[in-house]
């Protein structure tokens, strides 16, 4: 089992916390948070071991899980690499582009393994239909939220939008030509409301919209590709695939069926794939200690968690 200790103790902390405590892949070490009573109410409340210094921890794991605000990401990244500790590192990687092609880099110097928790990968409406999505044309994606102070130190760009950015590079096997945006500001002082255009290489158009100030909570991703559309609800972990082939000469009667301007019928096909529900968090956590173990590249790399936050800059200096 691999040593771990979690660094940041806050909400989605002690998730990870219990979770690693639960999974058979860990040895849960401890904790380290700055806010001492809070530190001690956590320890008290859980029995968890509470450390009191990042680098006692850091020094009892093989693996750092960096749950801090993303301000905090990369000092604790680093010191981490630098001791020969694997890292676990949440979304965005961390705060500059230079910081993380930094960690990027260490941790390929000093041979360990690094993820980063774009958890959406893990959604089991995503996984259901990821392998179904080839050559994806247009994308269009939504992700609204209900307003919360937590994480509007970081421009909605990188605290929402990002998981789309993530999915989106995952499936479109082209670079990025150009990028068009827009964000608007209304109760942060960093923008909650953006709206992106990135065009690809080889013709792809994805349009993404995020919001942390809307009166619903929506995940929907949409991806158009020849013959075929996807739909991921990320939020209510459902996926539906609908696919287009050349109709039958003696069609069902209740089949549907459309004629094009040059009379080619086309006949189309509804699927709702089987969605295994999981604990993504759980998942995306066990899958590192499988390529810690296995001695194989994270599914999130640190190089994919920095090209995802190279675009998300790139749209926020669009603003």
């Amino acid at each position: 089992m691999l040593k771990a200790g979690v660094l940041g103790a806050g909400h989605l902390g002690k998730i990870h916390l219990k979770l690693l405590q639960q999974s058979s892949k860990y040895e849960l070490v401890g904790f380290y948070d700055p806010i001492e009573d809070y530190a001690d109410q956590v320890a008290e409340e859980f029995g968890y071991t509470r450390f009191d210094s990042v680098e006692k921890l850091i020094d009892a794991c093989d693996v750092v899980d960096i749950v801090t605000p993303t301000l905090n990401h990369f000092d604790c990244a680093q010191m981490s690499i630098e001791k020969g500790k694997h890292i676990f590192i949440e979304k965005p990687i961390t705060k500059t582009l230079k910081e993380a092609e930094t960690l990027r880099d260490l941790v390929a110097k000093n041979r360990v393994r690094g993820q980063v928790g774009h958890v959406e990968r893990f959604n089991p409406a995503f996984t259901a239909v990821k392998d179904m999505i080839g050559d994806p044309m247009f994308i269009e994606s939504h992700r609204l939220a209900e307003f919360n102070p937590r994480g509007t130190d970081v421009p909605v760009v990188l605290d929402l939008m990002i998981h789309d950015i993530d999915i989106i590079l995952s499936v479109v096997n082209s670079e990025v030509k150009d990028i068009h945006a827009s964000g608007v500001s209304v109760i942060s002082e960093t923008p909650d409301i953006a709206n992106a255009r990135i065009e690809f290489m080889n013709g792809c158009v994805a349009n993404l919209t995020a919001s942390r100030i809307s009166m619903k909570n929506m995940r929907k991703s949409r991806f158009f590709q020849k013959d075929a559309y996807i739909s991921v609800d990320f939020l209510e972990k459902k996926s539906e695939v609908v696919k287009m082939k050349d109709a039958p000469e003696n069609a069902d009667d209740f089949a549907m069926i459309l004629q094009n301007a040059e009379g080619k019928k086309k006949q189309i096909y509804f699927e709702n794939p089987k969605i295994h529900q999981n604990n993504a968090i759980l998942d995306e956590l066990e899958s590192f200690a499988e390529a810690i173990n296995e001695n194989k590249t994270p599914i999130v790399s640190l190089t994919q968690g920095t090209k995802a936050l190279e675009v998300a800059q790139k749209i926020i200096d669009c603003f």
